[in-house]
C-alpha cells in the first residue's frame, strides 16, 4: 500500500535531568526504550533534537547574580554603566539586569521604541505617528515618554516593564535613570561606558559605539566568557541565550555542544547501525501574529549539530510544476510525471523558478522551529524530539 504519512515529529518524554548526570546516556536510552515500544523504527538520516536547557542544566552552567556583577565591574569600572537595547523578559533579562546593577553605582538604561529586538512592544506604532514621534531621531525621558503614552504595559503579560526594569536597578543598590532612543550613540551624552545587550543586531552597536568614542563598549556575549568565582560560562555567548534559574541565578547557553551531538550520533549507529543527525535547539525563529514577538531570544537556533543537517532544503515547488510544467496532465499522469522530475531535479536548485516560494532558510534554523513548537515551554516533559521522514520527498 501506498505510504500516507510524510514527516512526523515525536516528543520524547524524559526523566527530570539534574545537575552532573550523563544526558548523553539519558538520551541514548530513551530513545532505543521508545524503538524497542514500537513507538517507531530508527532509520537513516532520523533526526534527534535535545533542547539546550537541559543541556546546559546537566552541565551545571549556572551563574549567581553575584558572580555576573563581579565580571561588569571589573569589565566596566564599576561607576556609571549604559546599558542598552535589552529585551523585555523576566525570564530572558531581568535576573541578568539584577547582577549587571549591583556591578554598577548607576545605571543609564536605554529603551529602544516602540519594541524591542524580539518585537515585545512598549507603545503601538501607531500612536508614534498619532503624537508626530520619530523613533529613528527622537530621544525621550521617562517623564517624556509617560506623558505621551501613558505607563507601559506588555500586550500578554500587562507588565509595566519600564518601571519593572527600573525598580530592579534600585533594588541592588545602584541609582537608575531610563531613556528611550534607537541609536545607540544616544547613551554617549550619559557616559562613555556602554554595555549593549541586544542579540542579533549586537555587532553593528559595538561598531557605532567604538566609532562614537565610547571608553569601553561590551556586549552580552563579553560577560562571563570564563568562569568567575567559581561560576559557569559561556566562551562564545556569555550571558547570551542564559535564561532565569532562581531570583538570584541564570542559567547559561549550554557550552561543548558539538562534542555532545557528535557522541549520541556515534554510540547511535554502534547500537543499530543507522546514521541519526543529532541537533542541540533552543528558541525557534518564528512571529507571532498577535503579539508580534519574533520567538528568537537565543544568540542562534541550534549551537551543535551533526553534519547532515548543514546546509539549506533543496526543493521544488509541487504546485508551480503543477500549475506550469504539467498543466495539462491529471490524476495518475500528473503524478508520475512530478516524481520522475523531484527524481532527476538538480543537485542545487538555487534560483531556479521551481525552486521559488520554498523556504529559504537553513535546515537547522527549520528544524529547531519544529522541535521547540513540539516540545513546548511548559509541562510537557518531552525535552527531546524525534523526527522521522524530514529529509523525504513526494517520491518516497
Amino acid at each position: 500500500m501506498e505510504r500516507k504519512v510524510g514527516t512526523v515529529s515525536r516528543g520524547l518524554r524524559a526523566p527530570i535531568i539534574k545537575e552532573g548526570e550523563d544526558l548523553a546516556q539519558i538520551v541514548i536510552d530513551t530513545v532505543m526504550d521508545a524503538a524497542a515500544a514500537g513507538e517507531f523504527t530508527i532509520q537513516d538520516r532520523d533526526i534527534l533534537a535535545v533542547t539546550e536547557s537541559i543541556l546546559a542544566r546537566a552541565q551545571a552552567n549556572y551563574a549567581t547574580t553575584n558572580q555576573i556583577a563581579a565580571d561588569v565591574k571589573a569589565k566596566l569600572g564599576g561607576e556609571t554603566i549604559g546599558v542598552i537595547f535589552p529585551i523585555l523578559s523576566r525570564n530572558r533579562f531581568a535576573i541578568c539586569l539584577r547582577g549587571i546593577a549591583k556591578g554598577a553605582k548607576k545605571v543609564v538604561l536605554m529603551l529602544s521604541y516602540p519594541s524591542d529586538e524580539v518585537g515585545n512592544h512598549l507603545v503601538d506604532i501607531d500612536l508614534l505617528d498619532k503624537k508626530g514621534i520619530n523613533p529613528y531621531s527622537d530621544v525621550l525621558t521617562q517623564a517624556q515618554f509617560e506623558e505621551l503614552f501613558g505607563k507601559s504595559r506588555h500586550t500578554f503579560t500587562g507588565m509595566d516593564y519600564v518601571n519593572y526594569y527600573k525598580d530592579l536597578i534600585k533594588e541592588e543598590g545602584a541609582e537608575a535613570e531610563v531613556i528611550f532612543s534607537n541609536n545607540p550613540k544616544s547613551i554617549l551624552d550619559y557616559t562613555k561606558k556602554v554595555l549593549t545587550c541586544d542579540i542579533h543586531t549586537r555587532a553593528r552597536s559595538k561598531r557605532l559605539l567604538k566609532e562614537a568614542g565610547a571608553e569601553v563598549v561590551l556586549g552580552m556575549d563579553d560577560i562571563l566568557t570564563a568562569s568567575v568565582d567559581g561560576s559557569g560560562y559561556n566562551d562564545k555567548y556569555g550571558l547570551l541565550g542564559s535564561n532565569k534559574a532562581t531570583e538570584n541565578s541564570v542559567k547559561l547557553f549550554p557550552i561543548h555542544c558539538q562534542e555532545f551531538v557528535d557522541g549520541i550520533q556515534k554510540k547511535i549507529n554502534v547500537l543499530t547501525g543507522k546514521t541519526v543527525e543529532v541537533m542541540v535547539y533552543g528558541d525557534g525563529a518564528f512571529k507571532d501574529p498577535v503579539g508580534k514577538i519574533w520567538e528568537l531570544a537565543d544568540p542562534i537556533v541550534s549551537p551543535g549539530y551533526t553534519k547532515g543537517l548543514d546546509g539549506t532544503p533543496n526543493e521544488v515547488k509541487l504546485k508551480y510544476l503543477a500549475d506550469n510544467e504539467f498543466a495539462d496532465l491529471k490524476g495518475d499522469e500528473l503524478k508520475d510525471a512530478i516524481s520522475e522530475y523531484i527524481k532527476n531535479k538538480d543537485a542545487e536548485l538555487g534560483d531556479s523558478m521551481v525552486a521559488e516560494g520554498t523556504t529559504p532558510r537553513r535546515l537547522t534554523d527549520l528544524i529547531g522551529s519544529l522541535c521547540d513548537l513540539t516540545s513546548g515551554s511548559g509541562d510537557k516533559g518531552t525535552p527531546f524530539i524525534y523526527i522521522q521522514g524530514y529529509f523525504d520527498n513526494y517520491t518516497n
